[in-house]
């Protein structure tokens, strides 16, 4: 075969992105002469409903029958259809640990994402996050305790199956314990094979004989392969899913233009890497340059003898199995306000109290205090606006909204004696720094993204894990007393 025939076969192999909402005609092009079979695409792609299902409906035309077009749509602030019934956070469905509930949750995101022209999802998340700095998984994780995250994320990756959408569960062999962002870093978890087994692989070996598809992590795990992360290791990939759990589903690499991976071992070479050590697919997000970077790399190896025939026919095997078992079909979605009542749902049960937070009485006057900025980590969708936040609560009382740009700099002491009743809204996943945690001292703290930030001020809390729409209703209802904060944070230090 010549190079192109063998760039085709490569093609088969990788997940792209493009920029826009709507497939250009050089994006279809060079979607066609490659071969491409997957594309993700993210909240840029998106405007609105007709928008997004004219592009999937165009990407299956070019991508063909065994199109895969997938989508992050987990709950909480990591999703890109901003406009469907907003999901509960994964540690909400944790706080309100109701495997129903989180059964009817997965069920209706995927009825959402198909409508909308999509069959995978990389959720859920079975990450157990038990370290309470990680930057990057925090909410979007069940729960701490290896059991019972477990069953919760097992019960929303079923609702999702009910309706025909592939989930990916993410990111092998455990991402939770990690204070770095392998989108920025290369982390390690530097635990023994009996710790990892314990804890962090437990979640993973439960589901292998379910998940339609697991992701790998970008993270080194020293006592089983010092020298490469999961993403690239066969001791891994390999040598533990594929063998020893005798995992026969999709196993597709995150994404390879994270700086854990791209700006340490290159896109092309990291790609083959991965796909030798063990994965299916290889997640080439990146640019034109870094993809076709990736294809010349994939289809040298091809030829070249790197990855065998048949290493490539098993690979090819394993992801027409998953685009033939879930179509890209898209489904008239008549189920919205239904779905909206269980989203509610999800954020009420899931409202967790810390400190025994007191009400202001209805009409009381209230000095919101809350960031100027709303940013995105650029996994996470951005956080809510102070002037949303002033907005919700100015529904029940006379709300009086100060921003700050800096928590490290930002005088409480300034703000008037007034007698207002004061209220934080924290709507970032930044954790405080040691001034605001020795000086700050609102008379309610309603976390509305990180919970972890409850434990940075020393107030009573209201923890929301999310900062959607319903969120901000979940906590209007505990103000007026219709609702109790009933949810019992999922992971250790808030007992």
């Amino acid at each position: 075969m010549n190079h192109q025939e063998l760039r085709k076969i490569a093609g088969q192999l990788i997940m792209i992105r493009f920029p826009g909402t709507e497939l250009d005609a050089t994006t279809a092009d060079f979607l066609r002469t490659n071969g491409i079979r997957a594309v993700c695409l993210f909240r840029g792609n998106m405007t609105d409903a007709a928008q997004l299902s004219k592009l999937t409906a165009d990407l299956k035309a070019a991508l063909g029958d065994e199109a895969l077009i997938g989508i992050d749509q987990e709950g909480g602030a990591v999703v890109r259809s901003t406009w469907v019934p907003a999901p509960p956070a994964a540690m909400g469905l944790g706080a309100a640990d109701d495997t129903d509930l989180a059964h009817r949750t997965g069920a209706a995101v995927a009825r959402a994402v198909k409508a909308l022209g999509f069959n995978w999802n990389f959720a859920p998340v079975l990450d157990l996050n038990n370290n309470p700095h990680n930057p990057v998984i925090a909410e979007r994780s069940f729960g701490a305790e290896p059991i019972r995250a477990t069953q919760l994320a097992m019960a929303w990756m079923a609702g999702s199956e009910t309706e025909g959408v592939a989930c990916c569960v993410k990111h092998f062999p455990g991402h939770g314990d990690t204070s770095v962002d392998s989108h920025r870093d290369l982390p390690t978890v530097d635990k023994p094979r009996s710790e990892l087994e314990a804890f962090e692989f437990a979640p993973f070996r439960i589901a292998a004989p379910l998940a339609p598809a697991v992701m790998t992590a970008h993270i080194v795990y020293p006592a089983i392969d010092a020298d490469n992360p999961a993403t690239m290791s066969p001791a891994i990939l390999d040598g533990i899913l594929r063998r020893e759990w005798n995992y026969d589903g999709v196993i597709i690499t995150d994404g390879m233009d994270m700086h854990a991976i791209a700006g340490r071992y290159g896109v092309g070479n990291a790609a083959v890497r991965a796909l030798a050590a063990g994965a299916d697919m290889v997640m080439a997000l990146g640019t034109t340059a870094t993809q076709n970077e990736t294809l010349d790399a994939i289809a040298n190896a091809i030829a070249d003898g790197t990855l065998t025939q048949a290493h490539i026919d098993a690979r090819l095997k394993r992801l027409a199995r998953l685009a033939s078992k879930y179509p890209c079909t898209p489904r008239e979605y008549t189920e919205d306000a239904a779905d909206r009542v269980v989203m509610a749902e999800g954020w009420q049960r899931s409202l967790t109290a810390r400190g025994n937070p007191q009400r202001p009485a209805p009409g009381s006057k209230v000095r919101l205090v809350a960031r100027q900025d709303v940013v995105s980590d650029g996994v996470s969708e951005a956080g809510v606006s102070a002037a949303r936040v002033a907005a919700s609560l100015g529904q029940l009382y006379d709300v009086e909204l100060v921003t700050f740009a800096d928590a490290d700099t930002f005088d409480w002491s300034a703000l008037p004696d007034d007698g207002r009743y004061t209220i934080l809204a924290s709507t970032s996943r930044l954790r405080y720094g040691d001034h605001a945690r020795a000086t700050w001292r609102p008379d309610l703290h309603v976390a509305l993204w990180n919970p972890y930030q409850a434990l940075d001020i020393d107030a009573p809390a209201l923890m929301t894990y999310g900062f959607a729409a319903p969120a901000l209703d979940a906590v209007n209802a505990w103000l007026q007393g219709d609702i109790e904060a009933a949810g019992r944070c999922p992971v250790p230090g808030f007992a």
